[in-house]
């Protein structure tokens, strides 16, 4: 990361240039290997894929992704193809030919990188003999009732034997490897104590031991130095795993973590400092069009007022144009990922807008996977019901339309008790019946498996959001990932980020670390409660915004995307590539020290005299008089302005490595 340099942003369409001395990728292969390649877990699989375009573009035909192979996916993802490059051709014909099944193709994502599919299921029968390659490599047995290490032990072995054959038929070429997280770690402990000619980068974008702590609900960032971590990983039955991460890291010659915060859980955790920190970035898309963006937000909002008008058919008594969409996605980690203090603070939302009568409604979405039997017989009907009423009004619309044409041909007026007929006006109350519905809307979209001791649906029944009529905030999980293909909510994660107007992750584990947000929930100073109030101001301050307020806000957080684009924020990977060869290939590459180094945190500039929304027109209540809404409507918004006011708060040069004067930064400090 870089230290003792200063970035100066001066506009936010030209960031600054890292004078970097540029690697010869054309002699030179790149792998990154991942048990997310083509298979989403969590947000391995995001980072990999945003970043793969970038990647793909700096190193063309050179770059590779190696996953496991999940037929469903295969089918879905990728596109096979033949390797054009010999010495992996040869690689992948090598293993095939020992009865591995290594699938090759390219993954039909921005970039289209190379994949390396490698089937885990047909190598099993090696497991034995490779559990004892793994112990005389470094001494970590792995019991056999853990498929889970079991799978990986596998999927290690393959990566190495494949990298192994790469090196063979290489022909000069020099090999980068970079293993995510400990499942792919195997590969890597494998590689080096076989002696191969690769250099080496191991990123953990979170600790194992660390997850597990904090899901005990621990003073995890406050403690770090006082943990016995044998013990702690020991007691949870982890011990293997804890090994197996621990000796990825010391075997690799770079090693990387995603944030300052996770850099610092790491030396304590893993005994020892990452080299570099990477962070974790977007593929920020621009568009030509200054408002093009609200007009996609617009697209989308509509698709989700679809689902939305289906799943909540019989009590669709609120105001669609007033209702602010609101969501949280990940792993489904129920206090890790802040769940437990997002549900609190949505029940002390719903008492505020409830207590304040407001006509503002806010429908919260609940991403994340969980076990389930099916969709909700419940949910599917809803959609039905809402569809067969538009086909309905359609259809009458039509005959209604074809009526008044023929009238007003005649230059007449037509009587409107003649043009909606006895027959009409039946249709009409027989989609009013069917809309009708004795139960409450569903609070999930499936049926889950262990719908009893579910920890979502059980906070639910404990703070009663079962979406009444008189609730103000009404909540919806939908315990998969997204997917344009379902029958369901049929948007991609992307456009339904697009189509809602806030996310919240409050996080009391975020290893992202640097997350960019436009509110900032203090989870480590404060006490939970205090955090859960906090959460819920910020929630009950955007629920009281006009829209205009909130199309400021938006505006302003899509300039500031470029600092977070991976165009930008990938120059800390090439710089961990360069930092590995140089490790692993002295003689061959050198580093130059004016190179961005080592782990000082990253700072995202705010800009200090512009609030988030201008509290000068703020209401005052969350119910804002029609007088108002004019006044905000007519009231002219200059883009330019704004866009200006923005470059003159970021121009100002700052240190990534500052602190005031005479304040000392406490031990284990971290910036957002």
């Amino acid at each position: 990361m870089l230290r003792g340099r200063s970035l100066s942003v001066t506009s936010l369409g030209g960031l600054p240039v890292w004078e970097a001395e540029r690697l010869p990728v054309e002699d030179l292969l790149l792998f990154e290997v991942s048990w997310e390649v083509t298979n989403k877990v969590g947000g391995i699989c995001t980072v990999i894929q945003t970043k793969a375009k970038t990647t793909a573009d700096e190193w063309g035909e050179n770059y590779f992704l190696i996953g496991p192979y999940f037929e469903h996916n295969m089918k879905t993802q990728v596109e096979q193809c033949e390797p054009a490059n010999d010495a992996v051709r040869k690689a992948v014909d090598a293993m095939n030919k020992h009865g591995c099944q290594v699938h090759f193709g390219r993954w039909l994502i921005e970039g289209s990188p190379y994949v390396v599919l490698f089937d885990i299921s047909s190598s099993a029968w090696n497991l034995d003999r490779w559990k004892g390659d793994f112990w005389e490599a470094c001494g970590v047995g792995i019991p056999h009732h853990d498929r889970e290490a079991n799978d990986m032990l596998i999927f290690g072995s393959l990566t190495a034997w494949f990298l192994k054959e790469v090196t063979d038929h290489a022909d000069g070429k020099h090999v980068i490897a970079q293993f995510h997280e400990w499942q792919a770690g195997t590969g890597l402990i494998l590689s080096r104590a076989r002696k191969l000619p690769i250099a080496t980068v191991f990123t953990t974008h979170a600790t194992l031991l660390g997850r597990y702590l904090c899901a005990a609900n621990i003073d995890f960032y406050n403690q770090l130095d006082k943990f016995d971590i044998d013990k702690e990983a020991g007691e949870r039955q982890i011990y293997h795993r804890y090994c197996m991460e621990r000796a990825s890291v010391h075997c690799a010659h770079v090693f990387t973590t995603v944030s300052e915060i996770t850099a610092i859980e790491a030396e304590h955790m893993l005994k020892r400092k990452p080299d570099v920190v990477t962070p974790n970035g977007l593929n920020v898309k621009k568009f030509s069009a200054v408002h093009e963006f609200q007009n996609l937000h617009a697209m989308y909002k509509a698709r989700i007022q679809d689902f939305v008008r289906g799943h909540f058919y019989g009590h669709l008594d609120f105001d669609l144009e007033k209702t602010l969409f609101l969501f949280i996605a990940g792993r489904y980690e129920f206090s890790n990922k802040g769940a437990d203090i997002f549900l609190e603070s949505l029940s002390r939302l719903n008492f505020l807008l409830r207590m304040h009568k407001s006509n503002v409604t806010v429908v919260v979405f609940f991403i994340m996977p969980a076990k389930t039997n099916n969709f909700n017989v419940e949910t599917l009907k809803g959609q039905a019901v809402r569809k067969q009423l538009w086909d309905t009004v359609h259809c009458l619309k039509e005959k209604f339309g074809k009526k008044l044409y023929d009238g007003l041909l005649r230059g007449e007026i037509p009587d409107m008790n003649s043009i909606l007929d006895r027959d009409d006006l039946t249709i009409m109350k027989r989609a009013i019946f069917s809309t009708q519905r004795q139960s409450l809307p569903p609070v999930t979209t499936h049926n889950m498996i262990d719908d009893s001791t579910d920890p979502i649906l059980s906070t639910i029944r404990r703070i009663g959001l079962f979406n009444n009529r008189a609730d103000r905030v009404k909540v919806i999980l939908h315990p998969e990932f997204l997917s344009s293909t379902s029958p369901l909510l049929p948007m991609d994660y992307e456009e339904f980020v697009r189509g809602c107007h806030l996310g919240v992750f409050p996080s009391y584990y975020e290893p992202w670390g640097y997350t960019p947000g436009i509110y900032i929930v203090d989870r480590r100073f404060r006490s939970p409660d205090d955090s859960c109030n906090q959460l819920t101001q910020f929630l009950y301050g955007f629920c009281k915004q006009s829209r205009r307020q909130r199309i400021i806000q938006r505006n302003r957080t899509e300039r500031l995307s470029d600092l977070l684009d991976w165009r930008y924020l990938g120059r800390y990977y090439q710089h961990a590539r360069h930092l590995t060869l140089s490790r692993a290939f002295p003689d061959k590459f050198h580093l130059e020290p004016t190179s961005p180094p080592t782990t000082d945190g990253f700072k995202y500039p705010r800009p200090s005299s512009v609030p988030p929304s201008p509290s000068g027109s703020q209401a005052s209540s969350p119910q804002s008089s029609d007088a108002e809404d004019e006044e905000d409507e007519d009231e002219r918004y200059d883009e330019e302005e704004e866009a200006e006011r923005d470059r003159l708060n970021i121009k100002s040069p700052f240190s990534l490595n500052h602190f005031p004067k005479g304040k000392k930064k406490l031990h284990g400090e971290y910036k957002n």
